[in-house]
């Protein structure tokens, strides 16, 4: 019997849930078995990272890669997985453009650890203890991999093949990602985001849509949205028109809001600009004949005002990889 072709699934600064995403495959996950030889992942085998570093440079055939680049382990991981992989792919939001972990790059490392340690009110460390990279006890010394500067992605330490958006990406996706390298299918060229559309989420949202005037931004929390009617029109931030078509719309269909996990459309290079764009494009401060500009701008700022949080509305799954890339200026 032919070796099959080897599959290794990473996790590095992420929450688990592009594993899961991967089970619900369901009975397509003893396909995927079928055709793959599963030889590393942490959360389903004991394979260790001795064992990994053992194999021949280029033996895994594919590695998905999800989770953000926060510690030098996880930087480390990448680049061993780059070296023994023929195709490495950043599977799913955090791998692909920093994710969520990505936000923790508006603040440095010495502040994060202090306001998880430190100032945190559930807290109970009367001796201000904080992680250390070396902590001696009795048995002997007990490491823990540094912090990074700041959090990056996997495009950011190692040469990527593919990426597969999404947070997670959706199981029907995963599944044409893995049917097609199954199969030896014909992939796009290299750099190329694999398993996901080309347009927006408003492509698939079955919304009605019409003239786009905002005149107020609500919260998920201000007013129930109309179930048919586009989310942006009734003043939500959805972020579906700056957001890459392909998850289906489950967040508009279930009258939520996009909050654009499967990252910017095709030719988009920054999410977070593109949106604040179309915002832009559509806020309606209203009859500002006779108005100055200083007064019209204060129109438009108390329209804008509603946003409690740019960077993590805008940039929500995109900071770490985007043009601003998130770097604390002091």
């Amino acid at each position: 019997m032919a070796e099959k072709p080897k599959l290794a699934i990473y996790w590095a600064a992420s929450c688990g849930g592009c594993e899961i995403a991967f089970v619900n495959l369901h009975e397509r996950f003893l396909d995927a078995a079928a055709a793959f030889d599963l030889v590393f992942c942490p959360c389903l085998l004991d394979t260790k990272r001795r064992e990994v570093e053992a194999l021949p440079d280029g033996s895994i055939a594919v590695t998905l890669f999800n989770g953000a680049i926060r510690t030098e382990e996880n930087a480390e991981m990448a680049r061993l997985l780059r070296k023994k992989s023929r195709l490495l792919i950043a599977f799913g939001s955090c791998a692909h453009e920093g994710c969520i972990p990505g936000l923790a790059n508006l603040s440095g490392t010495d502040q994060l650890l202090r306001t998880v340690f430190l100032d945190n009110p559930t807290l109970d460390n009367p001796q201000a203890i904080l992680p250390a990279a070396i902590s001696p006890v009795p048995e002997g010394e007990l490491t823990l991999p540094p912090l990074l500067d700041r959090v990056r992605t996997l495009a950011q330490v190692a040469r990527v093949d593919y990426a597969v958006p999404g947070c997670p990406p959706e199981p029907e996706r995963i599944w044409e990602v893995v049917e097609t390298l199954a199969r030896g299918g014909e992939l796009p060229p290299p750099g190329s985001v694999i398993g996901a559309g080309t347009l927006s989420v408003c492509d698939d949202c079955a919304r009605k849509k019409g003239d786009k005037r905002v005149e107020r931004i609500y919260r998920t929390f201000e007013k129930c949205p109309e179930p048919e009617t586009c989310l942006l029109e009734q003043g939500f931030i959805c972020m579906g028109i700056a957001t890459r078509s392909g998850c289906g719309a489950p967040c508009p269909d279930a009258n939520m809001p996009c909050t654009g996990c499967y990252g910017p459309p095709e030719g988009v290079a920054d999410q977070g600009a593109a949106m604040a764009s179309a915002l832009g494009s559509i806020l309606d401060p209203g009859d500002c004949r006779g108005l100055n500009e200083e007064e019209i701008a204060q129109r438009v700022a108390s329209l804008v005002d509603a946003l409690p949080d740019y960077a993590g509305t805008f940039y929500k799954y995109s900071l770490a990889g985007s043009i601003l890339g998130g770097r604390v200026r002091r």
